[in-house]
Order: structure tokens, then sequence, then C-alpha cells
């Protein structure tokens, strides 16, 4: 771990319901996450159905432009860094960093082993040069809705439009139900003297 980094509680939930919203103690800033992941994930799912329905070019473009606006929002809001992360990225600044890498492969072996995705989930929370940091994640599965831009049969000028935009891209060839990603809701508390 880092210079500067103590870990403080690691922890592998069940998706049960926590306590409310702003209540002292790990409970709220979880609920506040799972609430954060499903915002983003509803935003982006209602945006990438309609982009859908006129063509996949345009749900490129929702990728590209809406997500992370949608997650800014999401992060302005709630005072916390939101987003989404996945082990095989198409956009590099989704790429993640060593402790997502970490979280998503543990999701990849449980899984593997038979875990619901529905009951997966990462909280881990650290202090870094004093401060509180609490990092949480949640498993994003192939939905049938993906697999036109993420499956391994893709349209040939979609594929052409994905590999100029992303000539890295290795964001393909997903099944339905399989690990696709994750969102994630960093939240930072200010250092106390």
């Amino acid at each position: 771990m880092g210079k500067g980094l103590v870990l403080v509680v690691l922890a592998w939930l069940a998706s049960t319901p926590c306590a409310g919203a702003g209540e002292p103690g790990p409970e709220g800033w979880i609920r506040e996450s799972r609430l954060a992941a499903q915002g983003l994930g509803g935003a982006l799912m209602r945006e990438l159905s309609a982009a859908l329905a006129v063509s996949p070019l345009e749900a490129i473009s929702v990728c590209s432009a809406r997500a992370p606006a949608i997650a800014a929002e999401q992060s302005a809001r709630l005072g916390a860094k939101v987003g989404r992360t996945a082990l095989r990225v198409r956009n590099p600044a989704n790429a993640p960093a060593p402790w997502q890498r970490e979280a998503l492969e543990d999701f990849a072996r449980q899984l593997e082993a038979g875990a619901d995705a529905a009951g997966l989930e990462y909280a881990l929370e650290v202090v870094v040069d004093g401060a509180t940091e609490r990092r949480w994640m949640k498993p994003i599965m192939t939905a049938p809705l993906c697999l036109t831009c993420h499956g391994d049969a893709l349209d040939p000028e979609l594929a052409a439009v994905i590999a100029e935009r992303y000539p890295a891209d290795r964001a393909t060839g997903f099944t339905p139900g399989e690990l696709r990603g994750a969102f994630y809701v960093v939240w930072h508390e200010t250092v106390r003297e």
C-alpha cells in the first residue's frame, strides 16, 4: 500500500438495506453509495435505450459524452467521486485504480465460483494523509442492451467508429451475464487537526 495509507476497515458486504442517509457510521455512506450507483446506472440506461432506438452510433455518443457528464453531475450533487470502471475498458480514462482492479478481480473470482452478482459489494475505509477515504464498488453485469456495442458480433460500421474513436478498445466480446465492470463511489473526508 502507498505511503500514508493505513487500512482501517475492509468488508465484503451483502446488498442488505442500511440505515438512512446522513446517519453516523458506515451504513450511511454505503447507503448513499448504493443510491448514487443506482442513479448513475438508471440515468445511463435511460439515455442509452433512447439512443439505441435511434442508432448504435448514437449510443456511442451517449457513452462518450453523456456518461461522464452524468457521473460528474452525481459527483457534484453528492460531494463524492462517482463513476464506472472495468478490467477491459473502451475509454482509457475509465481504467481502474489499483484498488479498483483488485476489487474487480475479486468480483470476477467470486462470480466464477457461483456467487450471485446482486449480493456482491465492496466497501473499504482507509486513512490517506490524515483524511478518511471511503471506497465503494458494485459489479455491473452485461445486459442484452450492452451487446450492441460490447458483444462479439458488432455491426461493421459501428466497429469502424469504435476503432476510430477508441483505438485501444478492449471492451468487446462480452456475453450476457458476464462481469462488464463496476460502479464506484469514493468519499473524501477533510483532514482534522
